[in-house]
Order: structure tokens, then sequence, then C-alpha cells
């Protein structure tokens, strides 16, 4: 039996892969227990896994909610799967989210637990609560407004439209656009960039980024501590040898 979710390692770069292609992906609680065991490992791994890429299988990123299952829902299984969401939100590595096709509502409160979000020339992002009548749980309401701005989070929740990927790029939900040919391969090499980069100073942005969202400036600045990772002696290195050729 295919697992859930697809964990696939690759010198550093880790890619988790929703895999119910047959449903477009939808999210249903199996998906989020599966997506769980492995956020909670790799949350143990940040000296072996330095980049975190999180994709669909088949068609699409993902087409939501899985509405045949969200009657059956309790309180419970709901927070635990926004819980999940913000497991991943957390992760020590930077998490890239690699959107091709269909990106709604949940699924589109899944990829904005990315530190990036990768967009196919595909790639269609919506949130439609308003439209199925449910309010938000797994963080719609609070990562949207801060990834695109507020005005531009009112129109996307309360038109339930759908956006392509040059809009999304436009508007800074998606920090990137490749095409849809070799996407994949682009979203890898993305990986390969940020790999390239000190993993120490990686964590530590990433940790400085979560804990002053939404202090003042002051505050912010009051938070920022001066510290170098073991390999800066080494990068120093390399980069002064280079100059001298």
């Amino acid at each position: 039996m295919a697992e859930l979710v697809d964990r696939e390692d690759d010198n550093g770069l880790t890619t988790l892969t929703l895999n119910r292609p047959d449903k477009l992906n939808a999210l249903n609680v199996a998906v989020f227990e599966a997506l769980r065991r492995h956020v909670d490992i790799i949350a143990t791994q940040s000296e072996s896994v330095g980049v975190v890429v999180v994709r669909g299988a088949g068609k699409c990123f993902s087409a939501g909610h899985d509405l045949a299952d969200l009657a059956e829902e309790t309180e419970a299984s709901l927070r635990f799967e926004g819980a999940t969401i913000e497991r991943l939100a957390n992760l020590p590595q930077v998490v890239i989210s690699a959107v091709h096709g269909h990106c709604y509502t949940g699924a589109l409160e899944l990829a904005l637990a990315g530190d990036l979000i990768a967009a196919s020339e595909s790639a269609k992002f919506a949130d439609t609560h308003a439209k199925w009548a449910v309010t938000p749980i797994w963080g719609m309401t609070q990562r949207l407004p801060r990834r695109v701005g507020l005005s531009k989070a009112r129109e996307m929740m309360f038109t339930c439209r759908a956006y392509d990927s040059a809009a999304a790029l436009a508007m800074g939900l998606a920090n990137f656009r490749f095409p849809d040919a070799g996407f994949d391969s682009a979203v890898r090499g993305l990986g390969r960039e940020i790999l390239a980069q000190s993993w120490f100073t990686h964590r530590a942005n990433k940790q400085a980024l979560l804990e002053t969202d939404g202090l003042s400036l002051g505050q912010g600045l009051g938070r920022e501590v001066y510290r170098t990772g073991p390999d800066m002696q080494a990068r120093i290195s390399t980069f002064m040898t280079k100059a001298k050729r």
C-alpha cells in the first residue's frame, strides 16, 4: 500500500510528497497523520536535512480539504491538523512549498507554512472557505495577510476567486514562478542554492523571524544576537583563496 506522504532524501534536500493523486491530494486526517510523522522526525534532523520541499503527486499540489470527510471531522482532529501545519512552519529547516495545479483553501493553508512558495505556470491559488460556509482553523486568517497584506487577503477571502501563478507572484504570495516543464528540477535547483549557504545562519535567521514576528522594530532589534557558525572560518578561507587567484 502506497504511503499517503512519501519522503525522499537527496544530500540535505528532503522532499515530502502528498500522495493521493486519485483524489487530487485532498487533505484528510490520515494524510495529516502521515505528514506529522515525517515532520516530527525531520525536526530532529537539522544537521542532516537543510531544506524541506512539500509538493503534491499527480495533477496538482492539493485541491484542499477533502469535502467528503469534512462532515466527519471533529474539533480535536481539526486542531491536530492545524497543529501539524504549525509544526511544519516551525521546522528549523527552510521549507519550500512547491505548488503546481490547484492549491485551494486548506491546501493554501498548508502551502503558507512554507518559508518560500515556488509556483509552476499552471498553479492556481484560492481561499474558498466562504463558498462552503466554514471558517479557517489552519492559519488562513493569520498567515495569508502576513504574506500578501491585509487588503489582498480580504479580497481573496471575500470573493473566493482563483488566482493564477502570475497574479500570485505579483502579490507576493509566490516567491518564484517556474515553467511547468522542468518544474521539479527548478525547485530542486532552488533548494540546492539555499543548501549551498550556511545552514547555521538559515536556522538562526528563521528562528529570529519567527520569534520577532509582530514585535516593534525596537523590540525586534533587541532580540538580535551576534553568533558565528562552525563553518565561518572555512567559508572565509575559501573566499580568500579564490580572491587571490
